[in-house]
């Protein structure tokens, strides 16, 4: 019988705030019910084991992407919404370091519900590309690239790689501004 008060969504609540604040190295069924207060045995009341509970961590995580980054680029187009994407992706990686991860390491991309979840993200970044009118394969790569280079910075980062003394920020808006001036500079050989 499932302890009272406790539901999925508050299971996977606690593991979201463990993985981000001790690191997804520390997520285990037996941290997590330490964490709320039980014995391990009645997580899987909610969870099918470790690994259901990775895979939920990974939905939630995209889900939670899609919707910041939805919020970040309403009402903006082109390059400011670019910016602000951006600046949203990071921001994600930056307060929720283990959900982010998660979203990395344990999506498994021949789950059609995992598939539908990541694309759902993807289907974002192509929306505020297709302001520039990049279509087709040209659209991909550049979300590719876009991708590619938020994860990478947020990478470093959280591994402590930029040890230079410059504002983290500014290096950030400058690798953003280059992207931007890379795709007007494809457009503008059309």
């Amino acid at each position: 019988m499932p302890r009272a008060g406790l539901d999925p969504n508050t299971v996977l609540q606690a593991a979201a705030e463990l993985v981000d604040t001790r690191g997804l190295e520390e997520l285990s069924l037996a941290s997590l019910a330490q964490k709320l207060g039980i014995r391990s045995p009645s997580l899987y009341n909610h969870v099918n084991g470790l690994p259901g509970l990775r895979r939920k961590l990974a939905l939630y995580g995209f889900v939670q992407m899609r919707d910041a980054f939805t919020r970040a680029s309403i009402g903006k187009s082109k390059d400011d919404a670019v910016r602000s994407l951006a600046e949203a992706y990071l921001d994600f990686a930056r307060r929720h370091p283990g959900v982010y991860e998660a979203t990395q390491r344990f999506a498994d991309l021949s789950d059609p519900t995992v598939q539908k979840a990541a694309g759902e993200v993807v289907e974002v970044v192509v929306q505020v590309l297709a302001g520039y009118g990049l279509q087709d394969d040209l659209a991909i790569h550049t979300v590719r690239g876009f991708r590619s280079l938020i994860h990478g910075f947020a990478s470093i980062e959280q591994q402590g790689g930029f040890g230079i003394p410059l504002d983290l920020n500014e290096s950030f808006r400058v690798l953003v501004d280059t992207f931007l001036a890379g795709i007007h500079a494809r457009m503008d050989n059309k």
